[in-house]
């Protein structure tokens, strides 16, 4: 019954971000859809339909989230960001967890220094990313856990425990997102010997 009650605690912590995104994304395809109705007037009748509307409220989704982004770059666009943090959106959990997925995936996308490694842990690898160097011999490294490429712990770690792979960042979060699924083919000439005291 333990066992029942914390999976079932842990399913709806990880759905509740979900449903609230998917919740804020009908609410904003409706209203997109209603200024998508006029739009959609103006189009010739072989054209108009409600996949037409449809279409036309996603695509304008899309625009309104890529200049809402663009906003978002600039002083006053922070600026407002962190007005609305600090008054309302602060205090929700699932606003805060879905926040931080998201600039951790910019900065995945945004890093170019990031790179997927194999990393020694425990007498093995685990596959990470390696985030940048340090002092002495030592580096940053991030370890994803299984199956959320996204979420993990940061180490620091001797260099000769990381060891950088031949692969994309793309292909790295696709093992790690699969359980490990992939490994053979991503692994295939790497270097598993051990370091020395490992």
């Amino acid at each position: 019954m333990r066992f029942l009650k914390a999976t079932i605690a842990g399913g709806l912590l990880f759905l509740l971000p979900v449903v609230l995104v998917l919740v804020v994304l009908g609410h904003a395809m409706r209203v997109a859809g209603k200024v998508a109705q006029p739009i959609s007037a103006l189009l010739p009748d072989a054209l108009v339909g409600a996949v037409t509307a449809t279409v036309i409220a996603a695509l304008l989704l899309v625009f309104i989230s890529v200049l809402a982004g663009l906003i978002a770059r600039t002083n006053a666009g922070k600026r407002l960001m962190r007005l609305f943090e600090s008054s309302m959106l602060g205090g929700i959990p699932q606003y805060q967890l879905v926040k931080s997925v998201a600039e951790g995936l910019a900065q995945v996308e945004n890093a170019a220094g990031l790179k997927p490694a194999l990393i020694s842990i425990e007498g093995g690898w685990q596959i990470g990313y390696l985030l940048e160097p340090l002092a002495n011999g030592w580096v940053a490294v991030f370890l994803p856990q299984a199956p959320t490429p996204m979420s993990g712990n940061v180490m620091y770690l001797p260099t000769d425990r990381v060891r950088p792979l031949e692969i994309s960042m793309v292909k790295a979060m696709a093992i790690v997102k699969h359980m490990g699924v992939g490994s053979g083919e991503a692994l295939r000439g790497a270097d598993l010997t051990l370091p020395a005291g490992a």
